[in-house]
């Protein structure tokens, strides 16, 4: 993801008692927010009337997420560090994700800083790769070759309900891993859903992007603000949908913001979606909610499917009724038990058989007097 530092204007105070750290926190909190456009594109405020994630947990597989930020207080739970390196550049990219997954935001009222598109959610943090501008990324190191596949299996067995990972092209290698893609169905299995994004190649050979082009993953690329598809965004067929990618402010790594483009930012936010039906939905299976991503758009391609937009782009309110719509209790047969209602109890069907009985009685008597009466008249 592009990293940009948010501009901030500060205007001296004559105020007794004035702070300027706390007016340059406050303003870049207000920046911040009102820089969040997605927000409303994806129909948030409407969508936050029935679900705000609450119970869901949400694991990002990334670069470690900065607990002290103060718009995640609270939302984080820290996970492994699964790469092998105790030292350098933490969490910038990892805190980034985490902020559109779950951001609180903060100040008064929590108007100010980032707000997640799940704020009710929490956050499982497990650190599987390094930064971007980290010189030991590219690097192959024994200890850390198979971390996602590790990330992949320790969220599911700690119960993530999601696995958000914007991140490309595994252990580095363009070709996926055996290990990865058993990790990613052992974790369906569990009833995790994963999301990934789709890639950021797709003007320098748009090249096939895992973990997104495992099987099961929903795969997201991005738009910008005119929803169409950035030139970045890798177009393919396993892309699921897409979602806003370009310009996106977040929250940094050292307790500020930034403003970024990529289908990373995309793929958290629609991880947050996936959050939002499962909460309001708490035992639909990893199909189903993805099935609620892709039907729950609002704009779709031209034939219902393209390899840019995938099924369109996602937007979470659509996808909460989409869900709703999916979510239809099985009717079963009527189970015993005793009876509940404003009208009379029915009435047993004991006196019905033994009147049935005396009848039958009645009429094989009648018969066999019939019978003797006429033996009678024939002799």
């Amino acid at each position: 993801m592009r990293r940009l530092i948010l501009p901030v204007f500060l205007v001296a105070g004559l105020v007794t008692g004035f702070s300027p750290q706390a007016a340059l926190a406050d303003d870049m909190g207000e920046a911040a927010r009102a820089g969040q456009w997605h927000l409303g594109e994806l129909r948030l405020p409407e969508a936050w009337q029935s679900s705000r994630g609450s119970g869901v947990v949400v694991a990002v597989l990334d670069t470690g997420v900065n607990l002290l930020h103060p718009d995640l207080e609270g939302a984080v739970i820290q996970g492994p560090d699964l790469t092998g390196q105790d030292s350098g550049p933490w969490g910038q990219h990892g805190t980034a994700m985490a902020s559109l997954i779950a951001g609180r935001g903060h100040g008064e009222g929590r108007k100010g800083g980032v707000l997640g598109v799940a704020p009710e959610a929490r956050v499982l943090s497990v650190r599987v790769t390094l930064e971007n501008g980290d010189p030991r990324r590219g690097k192959q190191r024994s200890g850390w070759r198979d971390a996602l596949a590790k990330g992949i299996r320790y969220a599911a067995d700690q119960g993530a309900d999601v696995i958000s990972m914007s991140l490309g092209g595994g252990s580095g290698a363009w070709e996926g891993s055996a290990s990865e893609e058993e990790a990613v169905q052992y974790a369906i299995s569990k009833g995790a859903v994963l999301v990934a994004s789709s890639g950021n190649d797709g003007t320098a050979g748009n090249r096939k992007n895992f973990p997104a082009a495992y099987p099961g993953v929903i795969a997201v690329g991005a738009v910008d603000k005119k929803m169409k598809v950035a030139d970045f965004s890798n177009k393919q067929d396993y892309v699921s949908v897409v979602a806003p990618g370009t310009e996106v402010v977040t929250a940094d790594g050292d307790a500020s913001y930034m403003v970024g483009d990529g289908t990373s930012s995309a793929a958290a936010m629609v991880a947050g979606i996936a959050a939002l039906i499962r909460s309001a939905h708490p035992g639909m299976s990893p199909f189903h909610v993805r099935t609620a991503i892709e039907t729950g758009t609002y704009w779709q391609p031209q034939n219902g499917y393209s390899p840019a937009y995938g099924h369109g782009v996602a937007n979470a309110l659509l996808a909460l009724r989409a869900a709703d719509r999916l979510d239809v209790p099985v009717a079963g047969p009527p189970r015993p038990g005793p009876y509940f209602g404003d009208g009379p109890a029915p009435v047993s069907r004991l006196p019905v058989v033994a009147g049935m009985l005396v009848l039958v009685m009645a009429m094989s008597a009648r018969v066999m007097l019939r019978r003797r009466n006429r033996e009678r008249d024939l002799t």
